[in-house]
């Protein structure tokens, strides 16, 4: 889906689409999507067209992911992937944004609330969570690096893809398990690994959620075997909506897209800036 590139001040090259890149911006503040780990920017593709009804939208490829670089480190701390973040709202100039984070964006949006809450305007969580991994999901973290550094990605992806869906649609969207493992395929391997063992070193941060001053969303699967509700519903307030999508894995958006959409839309239009 991401078409665009942007150089970063590493060197290394950022890809995202871009609704405004014509010129048209919509209505209120920029929203921001983020996807999910070994995942792209495609992973958004049916919910986009319906968000833009609500302004501009813009979907980066998280490095290692998609079309953006794979830098040589160890360990992709969100910190850094917010900062890629941050550099390119500041190429395309944009203030602040209604950032919305799935899963791994989800913990680099709120290691980008936490150094930049000035620059949202609201913020959502998507089957992701502010709290820490556990010891076990620890030692899955590692597992995962070593298996991917030692095997590459495709074995990776064909065994982590159908458990993100819900049981009930391994088989009944098999068309659509399909097409995210051939996204998954476009991630590369060390970045990955990289990845995972950024996830692994995230701090909690339950309390930058909890100490945002703009209006939150946290959206979960009823069927998420990877990031239960209760992770996801950690803060609650006047200026908290929680949604529960029943029958849904970790993949709404592509499980169902309608319905997310839909959520995510009655959030924005409540917070428009």
């Amino acid at each position: 889906m991401a078409n665009l590139t942007h150089k970063l001040s590493d060197g290394q090259t950022i890809a995202y689409y871009d609704s405004g890149a014509g010129g048209a911006e919509g209505a209120g503040s920029v929203i921001v999507l983020l996807h999910g780990f070994c995942g792209s920017s495609s992973y958004w593709e049916k919910v986009v067209p319906q968000l833009e009804t609500a302004g501009r939208v813009i979907v980066p490829d998280l490095r290692g992911h998609g079309r953006s670089s794979a830098p040589q480190a160890p360990v992709y701390e969100m910190e850094a992937f917010a900062s890629d973040l941050a550099q390119l709202l500041e190429h395309l100039n944009v203030g602040k944004i209604r950032l919305i984070g799935h899963s791994l964006g989800g913990y680099v949006s709120l290691a980008f609330a936490e150094k930049h809450p000035d620059r949202l305007a609201s913020f959502g969580l998507v089957h992701s969570t502010a709290k820490p991994d556990g010891e076990e999901a620890k030692a899955n973290r590692d597992k995962a690096a070593g298996t991917l550094r030692a095997d590459g990605i495709a074995s990776f992806v064909e065994g982590l893809v159908p458990k993100l869906f819900a049981p009930a649609h391994r088989e009944s969207m098999a068309d659509e398990v399909k097409r995210i493992i051939e996204v998954g395929l476009g991630t590369d391997a060390e970045g990955a690994a990289a990845t995972a063992l950024g996830m692994k070193a995230r701090p909690d941060r339950t309390s930058v959620l909890d100490g945002l001053s703009v209006p939150r969303l946290l959206v979960a699967g009823s069927e998420d075997g990877v990031i239960p509700p209760a992770n996801t519903f950690t803060t609650d307030g006047p200026q908290v909506t929680q949604s529960l999508l029943e029958g849904c894995g970790h993949m709404s958006m592509v499980e169902a897209p309608q319905r997310l959409a839909a959520e995510i839309l009655a959030f924005l239009n409540g917070t428009a800036a």
